[in-house]
C-alpha cells in the first residue's frame, strides 16, 4: 500500500507518448509536471524525457515511489520501449510497479462502459466493461457486426474509428474524448497503489490482444 511519495507515470502506447510526475500525500495526487514525447523518437528521447523531468522537480529516481506504465493496447515497438525503461528504472531503484490498460482509461475518460481504439490494418481494439466483468479484444468490422454491433456509450478518441462505427451495425452513443496521458493514467492508478496491486517485474508484459483471442471473445458475446 503506498498512500504518500512521488509516482511516474509512462504512456508509450500512441503516436505520441507522455510522460508525467505526480505527488501522493494521503491518498491525494497532485500533478507536478509532464512532457510529451513524438512516437518516432521514442527510443532516443524517452529516457532523457524522463531524466528531464525529474531534474526539473528535483527529485532523483531513488525519491519515487513507484512507477505507473500504460502497457497496452497500442504501438507494438512503443509498448517494448516503454515498458523496457520501466523495468530498468524499477529494478535499479527497487521501484513497485502497476500497470493500467489504454482502453479502461479511454473508457474511464468518458464514464463509458465501452472505449474503441484503432489498431490499424482494418482492426480495432475494444474494451468493455460493463457489468462487473472487463474484456477486451481485437476485432475487424466484419467481427463488429457479427457481434451485433455496438450500442450505449462507446468511448473514442480518434474520428476516423468514431466515423466507422457510425457505419456498422448497432446505434452506439460515441463519447469524443482526448487520448489517454500518463497524467490520467497516474490519477486511475491510484486504486491500485492503495491496495498494493502491483505488475511482477520478471513477468512483466504488454496487453497484445490478438485476433484468435478475439474471434473466441466475439462468438460467446
Amino acid at each position: 500500500m503506498i498512500e504518500s511519495g512521488y509516482l511516474l507515470g509512462l504512456d508509450t502506447c500512441g503516436p505520441v507518448a507522455s510522460i508525467a510526475l505526480g505527488r501522493l500525500d494521503r491518498g491525494v495526487l497532485a500533478t507536478l509536471g509532464g512532457k510529451q514525447i513524438e512516437g518516432g523518437q521514442l527510443s532516443i528521447s524517452l529516457l532523457q524525457g524522463i531524466a528531464d523531468l525529474l531534474g526539473e522537480a528535483g527529485i532523483a529516481v531513488q525519491e519515487l515511489a513507484g512507477i505507473a506504465a500504460v502497457a497496452g493496447p497500442g504501438s507494438f515497438t512503443g509498448i517494448r520501449v516503454g515498458l523496457a525503461a520501466v523495468k530498468g528504472l524499477a529494478e535499479a531503484a527497487k521501484l513497485p510497479v502497476v500497470t493500467l490498460s489504454r482502453l479502461a482509461l479511454l473508457a474511464d475518460s468518458a464514464q463509458a462502459p465501452c472505449a474503441v481504439l484503432d489498431a490499424h490494418r482494418g482492426q480495432f481494439y475494444c474494451g468493455m466493461y460493463g457489468g462487473g466483468e472487463a474484456r477486451e479484444m481485437l476485432l475487424t468490422a466484419g467481427e463488429i457486426n457479427t457481434i451485433g454491433g455496438l450500442t450505449g456509450r462507446v468511448a473514442v478518441c480518434e474520428e476516423t474509428v468514431a466515423q466507422l462505427l457510425e457505419e456498422l451495425y448497432g446505434e452506439p452513443e460515441l463519447i469524443r474524448v482526448a487520448a489517454p496521458t500518463a497524467a490520467a493514467a497516474l490519477e486511475v492508478s491510484l486504486s491500485k497503489w492503495r491496495v498494493g496491486e502491483f505488475a511482477g517485474l520478471a513477468a512483466l508484459d504488454g496487453y497484445y490482444l490478438r485476433g484468435a483471442d478475439a474471434k473466441v471473445a466475439a462468438s460467446r458475446g
